[in-house]
C-alpha cells in the first residue's frame, strides 16, 4: 500500500506542475476573451492518456496505474476547476459559451478516451 501511494504521489505532484504550467503559459501566450481554452486542452490530452495508459500500461504493469493514471491523470486533469469554471461562464451571461465549453468537454473527452485506447491496440 504504501508503495502504491507513494506512486500516486508522484505521478501527482508532476501532473499537477504541468497543468499548472500550461495553464500559465496559455494565459501569457493566447489571448482567449475569458474562454478556458487552457481547461478544455488538459481535460482533452487527461482523457487520451487515461485511455492510452489504460489499455497499455495495465497489461505490464497493475501497479504502474497509481503512477500514471490516478497520480499523474488525477493531478493533470481539472474537472473541479471545469465546473468552477462553468460556474463563471453562468454566472457572466455567456450560456452559449457555458453550453458549447460543457459539449466540447464531453464529446472530445469522451473521442479522446477512445483514441487512446485505439492508439494502445495497435
Amino acid at each position: 500500500m504504501l508503495k502504491n501511494l507513494v506512486l500516486i504521489f508522484i505521478g501527482g505532484g508532476i501532473g499537477s506542475i504541468l497543468r499548472y504550467l500550461i495553464s500559465f503559459f496559455s494565459l501569457k501566450f493566447l489571448k482567449t476573451s475569458g474562454f478556458p481554452i487552457a481547461t478544455l486542452v488538459i481535460n482533452i490530452v487527461g482523457c487520451f492518456l487515461i485511455g492510452l495508459f489504460s489499455a497499455s500500461i495495465l497489461k505490464q504493469d497493475s501497479a504502474l496505474k497509481f503512477l500514471f493514471i490516478t497520480g499523474f491523470c488525477g493531478g493533470f486533469t481539472t474537472f473541479s476547476t471545469f465546473s468552477a469554471e462553468n460556474v463563471t461562464l453562468y454566472q457572466n451571461g455567456n450560456l452559449i459559451s457555458l453550453i458549447f465549453y460543457i459539449l466540447l468537454s464531453i464529446i472530445l473527452g469522451f473521442c479522446a478516451v477512445l483514441m487512446g485506447l485505439s492508439f494502445a491496440k495497435n
